[in-house]
């Protein structure tokens, strides 16, 4: 169990790919049967951990190919052009941080003309819940993480996002999941996430002109 950051001023955003910025139909259960990984044990992991180079690349490769079978049939999740579009119009940096390979994550981010200052795969850093890249991020930004929020839909996005002491936003896509009481705010699609930033800068502003007062 996971206590969530307090989520106070938001200079800067990470996003998780799959299902929080353009869909996935990936069946990772499906997955794990067919490259003989046990439901309970992380399939990143499982193949990471195969001693044979030759079956090692081979199961990574067949991963490889689901992952880009998947990102052709991709289709942008709801408001996610109007938040993108927010943040650049407030100067908020975006960067993407996924457990994707890095051809899935370009083909699909580039098949849906998204922009973003940073993008980072499973190839650069240790797959999340690890913290690496989100606070690797947030040293080329020069921001504190606390002042960084991590969107993304799973766990392992809640938990990195601990790890690396940052908040962070669930996108629940209206299902009801069993680790909402871990993130810092919970929304079920990106156009409240959108209303929150919105708010946090009204609310700042307001602040800062009464001090001025």
């Amino acid at each position: 169990m996971y206590a969530p950051i307090p989520c106070n001023m938001i200079c800067g955003v990470i996003f998780d790919l799959d299902n929080t910025l353009v869909s996935s139909a990936l069946d990772f259960d499906w997955l794990r049967q067919q490259l003989g990984c046990t439901v309970e044990t992380d399939l990143l992991e499982y193949i990471s951990d195969i001693s044979d180079l030759s079956l090692r690349t081979q199961l990574g490769n067949k991963v490889i190919e689901y992952e880009l079978a998947d990102a052709r049939q991709s289709t942008i999740m709801p408001e996610c052009e109007n938040l993108l579009l927010y943040l650049r119009q407030q100067k908020i940096p975006t960067a993407v941080v996924t457990r994707n390979c890095a051809q899935a994550a370009k083909l699909k981010i580039d098949h849906h003309q998204l922009q973003f200052d940073r993008i980072v795969s499973r190839e650069e850093f240790p797959p999340k819940p690890a913290p690496d890249a989100l606070l690797d991020i947030a040293k080329q930004w020069r921001l504190a993480p606390k002042n960084i929020l991590y969107v993304g839909d799973y766990i392992y996005d809640l938990q990195a996002a601990f790890h690396a002491n940052m908040p962070s936003c669930l996108v629940t896509n209206g299902e009801e999941l069993p680790f909402i009481d871990q993130a810092s705010i919970v929304v079920q699609q990106l156009d409240s996430l959108t209303d929150i930033l919105r708010e946090q800068a009204y609310m700042s502003l307001q602040e800062h002109d009464s001090v001025e007062v």
